[in-house]
């Protein structure tokens, strides 16, 4: 039985999305892109949303508008997606790696320990869907000693008078955290839109904007939407209308505008993700009822009464094995057509940002996370025989290696 690892859900109500767009005439930035952000708003409580064409170009676009210059530390964890520091690099900051909790999350202690009067802003990341502790960062970076050593380095700083928190949701659209929907918990959230997201524009990113006062999230959307089209004063949409050809160029833009098109296809999954997530559920708690009597299983976290998660991956890790003892499991698995993954190699044992300097023995709950983590399929379609299937592979997988 061959199984992929994670199909975009493609059905007739996102063909025929799609296949509006297209008759219409404009498939550029307009009004599908607009309905979008109007949806993703309604359910993240974002007081404003941006869609913009990557989860990366928005945080680059994010930190460019904080103002990060050459030095300024913006703290991240080691276990991330490579994306997480590749933004914090081209916007010009330096990212500074912390190690991760037992629940693959950003530790709390970690960020404290890091901060320094270069820290400008913190990115955390919700791993899998799971959603970080957003009380106790929210609550750290507000308190008053924290906020004696912040050094600003550019208006937008000096206007928030602390450290940032720009939180990295790009698996988490549709987690909950105290009881409503994720998005709103931290000064700035960005979800991703990528083709393998539980919603998805094939690419794209969603800004989600909730700045404390005295900022104004309607007139800092305006302009993150002209930055993100090249600060230029007219939309093509605009420019298109009878005598609406003259534009100006006002500032160092950048080109970051999602396209109608592509909006056409989350537009469509996002009017059915209660369903949706319904479906991601139903895998999760498949999995669970078959690994959790299994001595040499953790069970990836999806609900402690605060939070739920966005069951964006199943994140399996198995007690008392090696790393190579993790890859033999996965070619066992994959010998059955069975797509499996891992989430995620922590960046300093990335060839890149091993060159930074970066050393994975600083980080030793990051690659304890890692080396015995194996994600399993996770989407609407899987049939509770497909789930069978997987879940009897990965058991027969562990036994082949492990005797």
């Amino acid at each position: 039985m061959k199984i992929p690892f994670s199909p975009p859900y493609i059905d007739d109500n996102v063909i025929a999305e799609v296949t509006d767009s297209l008759k219409s005439g404009w498939i550029t930035t307009g009004p599908k892109v607009k309905a979008l952000e109007d949806e993703i708003q309604k359910l993240s409580n974002a007081k404003r949303v941006l869609c913009v064409n990557s989860w990366t170009t928005g945080a680059i676009l994010m930190l460019r508008w904080l103002g990060i210059q050459p030095g300024d530390e913006v703290i991240i964890p080691a276990y991330t997606y490579c994306a997480t520091a590749l933004a914090v690099l081209w916007a010009g900051g330096k990212p500074v790696l912390v190690d991760s909790g037992e629940d693959l999350n950003i530790s709390v202690d970690a960020i404290r320990k890091a901060i320094t009067p270069k820290t400008k802003a913190i990115m955390p990341v919700d791993i899998a869907g799971w959603p970080c502790d957003y009380e106790a960062i929210m609550k750290l970076v507000n308190e008053p000693e924290v906020k004696a050593m912040f050094q600003p380095t550019s208006p937008v700083m000096e206007k928030l008078g602390r450290i940032i928190v720009i939180n990295d949701s790009a698996h988490s659209i549709g987690a909950y955290y105290d009881q409503k929907h994720t998005g709103s918990e931290t000064d700035i959230a960005i979800f991703s839109l990528h083709a393998v997201k539980n919603v998805t524009t094939a690419e794209g990113g969603a800004i989600c904007m909730n700045m404390p006062a005295p900022f104004d999230n309607e007139q800092l959307y305006a302009e993150l939407r002209m930055k993100a089209l090249n600060c230029q004063t007219k939309d093509a949409f605009t420019k298109t209308k009878a005598g609406g050809w003259r534009y100006d160029i006002v500032g160092m833009g950048m080109k970051a505008n999602m396209a109608d098109v592509n909006a056409a296809i989350g537009l469509a999954q996002i009017r059915q993700y209660d369903s949706l997530l319904e479906k991601r559920k139903h895998v999760f708690e498949t999995y669970n009822k078959a690994f959790k009597d299994e001595p040499w299983s953790i069970l990836p976290p999806s609900t402690d009464g605060v939070r739920e998660t966005s069951y964006h991956v199943y994140a399996l890790r198995i007690k008392d094995i090696t790393e190579e003892q993790r890859d033999e499991i996965i070619n066992e698995i994959s010998k059955s057509e069975v797509a499996v993954n891992v989430h995620f190699i922590p960046l300093p044992m990335l060839t890149f940002f091993n060159g930074l300097g970066y050393r994975i023995e600083n980080y030793p709950q990051a690659y304890e996370n890692y080396h015995h983590e194996i994600s399993l399929p996770c989407y609407p379609q899987l049939t509770d025989e497909q789930l069978q299937f997987i879940t009897e592979t990965v058991i027969k997988a562990y036994h082949t290696v492990i005797k």
